[in-house]
């Protein structure tokens, strides 16, 4: 299945969906440093604390720029991104993680559908968000990282396969209704497409869809059935 970039309706709305997605992806952003960070602490080697240390520095700097790109618009970004981080805390403490593995399958799932997600809408956005997603999205190499560590990890002891993919599966599904929820509170799947409620809900199906077999697809090369 091709990923065949969804569009933006009017550009009012596209403006109104532009705000919230930097709401939305400073507030991930920020509470990915956050868990990096913590995750850093608990490393089983220092090589891993120092690479952990280093991606969270990494998310931090994504978070800056969705911050100054909300303030150059004359916004307050605590105004912006105040109203996501309920929703987000709240599926965080329902995917606290058992051990560091845990927190490492946790931080590439999220990154992975996220990413995923950012390149299907990205090409209805202005100039300066689309940067934002392409700089975030090349945080392609913390993925590379996490999933060559849990490569590792999973070479080393073949039975925390089939628990971390259980585990894989409910990130999934909390992620997906983490998106599903914001979208409909703030009205941000009404700015997708401009043919009207019917074609919008099979745009996002398709978009669900597709984050649902990547996901699959990323799972299986880790030899997890997801």
């Amino acid at each position: 299945m091709t990923d065949t970039p969804l569009t933006f309706g009017s550009r009012a709305d596209a403006d109104d969906a532009e705000m919230a997605l930097l709401g939305l992806i400073a507030y991930q952003e920020l509470t990915a440093f956050e868990h990096l960070s913590s995750d850093a602490r608990l490393s089983p080697t220092l090589v891993d604390r120092e690479t952990l240390g280093r991606l969270a520095v990494t998310e931090f700097a994504h978070y800056e720029m969705a911050r100054e790109l909300i303030a150059a618009r004359g916004l307050d970004p605590q105004e912006v991104i105040t109203p996501f981080m309920e929703s987000l805390d709240e599926m965080h403490r329902r995917t606290k993680p058992g051990d560091w593995y845990e927190s490492l399958t946790k931080a590439y799932v999220i990154d992975g559908v996220a990413a995923d997600f950012y390149a299907l809408i990205a090409s209805g956005l202005e100039p300066q968000i689309r940067f934002l997603l392409s700089e975030v999205k090349t945080s392609a190499v913390n993925t590379d990282w996490l999933r060559q560590r849990l490569q590792l990890a999973i070479d080393e002891h073949p039975e925390r396969a089939s628990r971390l993919a259980l585990w894989g599966r409910r990130l999934l599904g909390e992620a997906l209704t983490q998106a599903r929820e914001i979208g409909e509170r703030y009205d941000y799947w009404g700015s997708l497409h401009s043919a009207g409620t019917d074609t919008r809900g099979q745009e996002m199906t398709r978009l669900f869809a597709r984050l649902v077999e990547n996901h699959s697809r990323r799972m299986r090369e880790l030899g997890m059935t997801a």
